[in-house]
């Protein structure tokens, strides 16, 4: 599903000092059109959720999204740091990525498209195994340094609206759900609540 050209190597012999930058990315990988499989496959995965944005307010997509999440059997933690030390939805929020005490295997951005990169780069810091862009945040060359170092990336996709739309079930088992023959159908709608504009 995914090529790697000219990616320099991350370690051993030739591997370069720092991260890799966008430029230094090619990865051809399909971010308009996912198949169905990938994102099941995600969903039924992971456990803990980084929620990126997560925002006190009730009102606030953000907010409600990380409280689907919960009620679907997922640990979804907050991320603010306009929020840091208060508690979103019952969970203690941290100011940055590298604040949670605990291993976090996806992280869901509910930031602006300018700030996906740097959220990107401390997920793949702090060890993360997927990055999920809300409703409207793309990075094209985030994702691709992402992808250079392992991680599954997803774009402009909301996973409120992917579990339902995949029928998973409540609460989520990997039993309940093997891994299937990845298939070519591509994901469903689009709409629903965007990465939030403010914290």
């Amino acid at each position: 599903m995914r090529q790697q050209t000219g990616v320099e190597p991350l370690n051993g012999p030739g591997a370069r000092n720092g991260p890799l930058t966008g430029a230094e990315v090619r990865i051809d990988m399909n971010h308009e059109t996912y198949a169905d499989s990938f994102l099941r496959d995600i969903l039924i995965s992971v456990r803990t959720i980084a929620v990126v944005g997560a925002s006190p307010r009730r009102e606030r997509p953000s907010h409600r999204v990380m409280a689907y999440l919960q009620r679907r059997g997922y640990r979804a933690i907050p991320v603010n740091p306009n929020a840091a030390g208060t508690r979103i939805n019952a969970e203690t929020c941290y100011a940055r990525l590298a604040d949670i005490p605990e291993p976090v295997d996806m992280v869901d951005v509910f930031r602006r498209s300018q700030a996906a990169g740097r959220i990107v780069d401390e997920a793949i810091a702090f060890g993360a195994r997927v990055v999920w862009m809300q409703l409207g945040v793309r990075d094209e060359a985030a994702a691709g340094r992402a992808e250079a170092h392992g991680l599954k990336v997803v774009m402009n996709r909301c996973p409120a609206i992917e579990i339902p739309r995949l029928g998973l079930s409540v609460p989520l088992t990997l039993a309940a759900f093997p891994a299937g023959p990845r298939s070519a159908a591509g994901g469903g709608s689009r709409r629903g609540p965007r990465g939030d504009q403010q914290l």
